[in-house]
C-alpha cells in the first residue's frame, strides 16, 4: 500500500516538475542569448534547422495552416477558462471535492502548456533575435554604414523606382488592370530561397510550401501581409492583398523559417530572392517592396526639399496604384465582414509588435523594419555607386 502511495506521489511531483524545469530552462537560454551573440550564431547554424527539417517536414504536410489553427485554439482556451469562473462566481453550486480537483487539474494543465509555450517561443523566436547582425555573419557591400550619405541614397532610390515605372508599365494585365501571375507562385518563391542559399548558407535546406491564411480578412485589419508561426514552423501570407506583394511576402516569411527573424533582415532576404529572379513579377514584387522606404529616406536626406526631389524620376501612376495592400474592393469586403474596427485591431496588433520588438532587444520597434535600406546600401555598393 505504501508503496503504491509513493508511486502516486512521485507521479505528482513529477507533473509539476517537468513544466517548471522547462520555465527554467527557457530562462537559461534567453539568458544566454541575450549575453553571447556567438552561442545564437551557433544555435541559428547547427540547431535551429533540425526543427524545419523534422516538425516543419510535418506540419507542412498539410495544405492549411496549422500555426493558425493552434492560435485560434489558445484563444478558445482562454475563452473555456474565463466562463470557468464566471459560472463559478454566478452559481457556486460546483461539489468542494469536485471544484478542487478540476481546479487543481486545470492550474497543472496551465503550468504545461505555460511551460512549453516558452520553450518554444525561445527556440523557435527569442534566441533568433540576438543572432548576430546578417552584414557581420555575411560579407554584404565594401565598408561601414557611416560612409553612405545622400549620393548614394539618391543613385538607390532612383534606380529602384526606374526599374519599378519599367516592370509596372509592362508586365500584363487582365481588362480591369489587374497584374496577371499564370505561374506557380510557391514553388517559385521556395526555388529562389535555395538559389540565395548559395550566398547564404542560412537559408539552405528544406522548404515547406508558404500557405494562405484562412482569416486573412482579420490579419487584413492588422496590416499584415505574412506571419511567421513559431509553433507550427510554418510561413503564412495573406491571401486576399493584391497578388504582386505575394512573391516577397513568401520569401520574407520563409526567410523567418531559416532563423533570420529581424524584420529589416527578412525584407532584405526577401528583396534578394525576387530581384534575382527571372520572373519579372517576382523583380517587380522585390521593387514595390522597398521603394517606400528608399523614397522617404531619399526625401528625408534631402532637406524634404521639393524642388529637388521633383528634379528625380518620379514614381509612376501606375506603380503608385499597383503598390496597394489591399484593393478598394477587398478592404470594403473586409469591413462589412468585420467582427471588430479595424482601428481597434490595427492598434492592438501594433502595440503588441511593438512590445515583442522592443522586448527582444529592438529598441526601435517597427521602425527597424526600414533599416532594409541600410542593408540595401551595403549591397549595391560597388555595383550603382
Amino acid at each position: 500500500m505504501d508503496m503504491i502511495k509513493n508511486r502516486a506521489n512521485q507521479k505528482k511531483k513529477w507533473k509539476i516538475t517537468i513544466p517548471i524545469s522547462l520555465i527554467i530552462l527557457s530562462l537559461c537560454l534567453n539568458l544566454a542569448g541575450w549575453f553571447s551573440s556567438s552561442f545564437c550564431n551557433y544555435y541559428v547554424m547547427h540547431i535551429f534547422p533540425v526543427w524545419v527539417e523534422t516538425y516543419g517536414r510535418l506540419t507542412g504536410m498539410f495544405s492549411f495552416s496549422v500555426g493558425e489553427i493552434m492560435l485560434y485554439l489558445a484563444v478558445l482556451l482562454i475563452v473555456i477558462l474565463i466562463l470557468w469562473a464566471v459560472v463559478h462566481l454566478l452559481l457556486h453550486r460546483f461539489p468542494p471535492q469536485w471544484e478542487r480537483r478540476f481546479l487543481k487539474n486545470y492550474s497543472l494543465t496551465i503550468l504545461w502548456i505555460f511551460g512549453i509555450v516558452c520553450v518554444i517561443m525561445t527556440l523557435n523566436c527569442f534566441l533568433l533575435y540576438h543572432v548576430s547582425p546578417i552584414n557581420e555573419r555575411y560579407p554584404i557591400g565594401d565598408g561601414s554604414l557611416e560612409k553612405y550619405g545622400v549620393s548614394e541614397v539618391t543613385v538607390l532610390r532612383d534606380y529602384v523606382v526606374e526599374q519599378a515605372n519599367l516592370l509596372g508599365a509592362s508586365l500584363p494585365r487582365d481588362e480591369n488592370g489587374e497584374l496577371i501571375y499564370a505561374g506557380d507562385m510557391k514553388q517559385e518563391a521556395k526555388d529562389r530561397m535555395r538559389r540565395l542559399g548559395n550566398e547564404f548558407t542560412q537559408l539552405q535546406g528544406y522548404y515547406p510550401d508558404p500557405k494562405p491564411l484562412a482569416t486573412s480578412e482579420f490579419f487584413s485589419q492588422q496590416y499584415i501581409m505574412g506571419y511567421y508561426f513559431p509553433f507550427s514552423m510554418e510561413a503564412n501570407y495573406n491571401a486576399i492583398m493584391c497578388k504582386i506583394n505575394m512573391p516577397v511576402t513568401m520569401c520574407h516569411e520563409l526567410s523567418h523559417l531559416k532563423g533570420i527573424i529581424r524584420e529589416d533582415e527578412a525584407n532584405f532576404i526577401g528583396y534578394l530572392a525576387c530581384v534575382d529572379s527571372g520572373d519579372d513579377f517576382f523583380r517587380y514584387s522585390a521593387y514595390l517592396s522597398v521603394i517606400s522606404y528608399l523614397d522617404r529616406d531619399f526625401y528625408k536626406a534631402i532637406g524634404q526639399n521639393d524642388e529637388i526631389y521633383e528634379s528625380h524620376p518620379a514614381i509612376s501612376e501606375q506603380v503608385m496604384v499597383d503598390k496597394r495592400f489591399l484593393t478598394k474592393e477587398t478592404w470594403d469586403h473586409v469591413e462589412e465582414t468585420a467582427l471588430i474596427e479595424t482601428e481597434t485591431v490595427k492598434k492592438v496588433s501594433n502595440t503588441f509588435t511593438e512590445t515583442t520588438l522592443v522586448l527582444n532587444g529592438v529598441e526601435d520597434g517597427k521602425i527597424s523594419y526600414s533599416r532594409v535600406v541600410d542593408l540595401l546600401l551595403l549591397y549595391y555598393d560597388g555595383v550603382l555607386y
